[in-house]
């Protein structure tokens, strides 16, 4: 079975060297890879949150999606698509919407950056906090629950939203699934050796430092003069040089194979001038993506074909998202009118038997707590703990946050219990809680 793995590009810039080398680059590597289905795509929704410029959401669209496919973004061989472009998505946003917890949005993390930068201000906790911001992580869960994908490249700070994507997804399996599955749980794939390439002086390439390397906009001639603006030491031509900690050799190696890395560090070190070593950066680049560049030019001139190319994506993603979507309705009870069951009016209700939580005293006079299963079966077991409070406050945390809590619970599963037994428990109690 494939493995299926999701990447979203936020468009409201450009793109420089430093995102090709971090984001593009080895991610149109991993696309190539077998048994893996490839989904890319423009999350222009995502955008309107941070940017309220249409004609900048308009241009970074074209821009991105142009330099993705110059890289080598193959589209026969991916789901290349706009989010704008799959209407199946902000319904899906909203069937997950109903089943979502305020609570779980209050603990977002930009959600909570904003509240505390606010309060640092003397301003209301909630000024200029929209619905979009504060909703973001519904939306990112939708982009990744409607193709079950498996596996997310996210940075550190974005794990926490598919960390929620897995708790929405569990906590509607349960209230709708009857037994079936609709959602996969997504993994948050973080690389860990991704390379953060420095900028022109030194500090980690960003837009926000006015430090970046262009990667197509301005052609060569940008390309060469941002490399000519790196900062380097004052070492004089025939003066030996450290290439360790310098930002232009650390570019260097970006690009260039073991051998030339050695060679250069060994020329450097014998006296080679800094305004020659930025000729051998600049023909290295070039050299990889000058063809690119073409490429890029030739599309941004014809922008037709970027549109044909995402058309016949958004087809292909519509194609995966409309089955689900009728699926979901159904489930949910957005049905086509039809004869209704026979019901029996009044008749109450059967409460389903839920895990429960024990809290208890031992004669060692420490204090635990344990989660049992409806049929009594243990599923976790805590470690001691001096105070009741302390193990009173574990069991409010987990049954308010359900299997978010668990990464740093005192906690260990009884044998034979999986980590899917306990976060099933965890979501049945969050599901009758509200």
């Amino acid at each position: 079975m494939s493995q299926r793995v999701l990447t979203g590009i936020t468009t409201t810039g450009t793109l420089h060297l430093g995102n090709y080398v971090g984001a593009i680059r080895p991610a149109i590597a991993a696309s190539r890879e077998p048994g893996v289905e490839s989904f890319y795509f423009m999350a222009d929704y995502h955008a309107l949150i941070k940017c309220d410029e249409p004609d900048r959401i308009e241009r970074s669209r074209l821009q991105i999606a142009a330099t993705w496919l110059a890289a080598g973004l193959d589209p026969a061989k991916v789901t290349f698509y706009r989010q704008s472009d799959v209407p199946e998505i902000p319904e899906l946003t909203w069937l997950l919407t109903c089943v979502t917890s305020k609570g779980q949005m209050n603990r977002a993390h930009a959600y909570k950056a904003a509240v505390d930068a606010n309060v640092a201000a003397g301003e209301d906790p909630d000024a200029n906090v929209s619905m979009g911001l504060y909703s973001y992580p519904i939306l990112m869960a939708a982009d990744i629950l409607m193709f079950n994908a498996h596996r997310v490249p996210v940075g550190k700070d974005q794990v926490q939203h598919i960390e929620m994507a897995r708790d929405v997804a569990q906590r509607f399996n349960h209230l709708f699934g009857q037994g079936e599955e609709f959602f996969v749980l997504p993994e948050a794939q973080v690389d860990a050796e991704m390379e953060l390439l420095p900028g022109l002086d030194g500090r980690k390439m960003s837009k926000s430092y006015d430090n970046v390397i262009p990667l197509f906009e301005g052609g060569a001639k940008a390309l060469r003069e941002a490399i000519a603006r790196i900062v380097t030491d004052s070492k004089l031509p025939g003066e030996p040089k450290e290439p360790e900690g310098s930002a232009l050799v650390t570019i260097y190696d970006a690009f260039a194979t073991p051998a030339q890395r050695t060679a250069f560090r060994h020329e450097l070190r014998q006296g080679l001038a800094w305004g020659e070593a930025k000729q051998r950066l600049y023909d290295l680049i070039d050299a990889e993506i000058g063809p690119m560049r073409a490429h890029y030019d030739a599309l941004m001139a014809h922008p037709e074909r970027i549109e044909a190319a995402l058309q016949e994506g958004a087809a292909k993603a519509r194609g995966l998202a409309g089955p689900l979507l009728a699926r979901l309705r159904e489930a949910v009870g957005l049905r086509r009118f039809q004869p209704l069951k026979t019901t029996v009016a009044d008749a109450p209700k059967a409460k389903a038997a839920l895990p429960v939580f024990k809290q208890y005293r031992e004669a060692d006079g420490r204090f635990y707590f344990k989660l049992s299963a409806h049929d009594g079966r243990v599923l976790l077991q805590s470690e001691a703990f001096a105070g009741g409070r302390d193990a009173g406050e574990w069991v409010k945390k987990l049954k308010t946050e359900g299997a978010a809590a668990l990464a740093g619970a005192p906690v260990t599963r009884a044998e034979g219990v999986t980590e899917h037994d306990v976060a099933e428990a965890l979501t049945a109690l969050l599901a009758a809680a509200e």
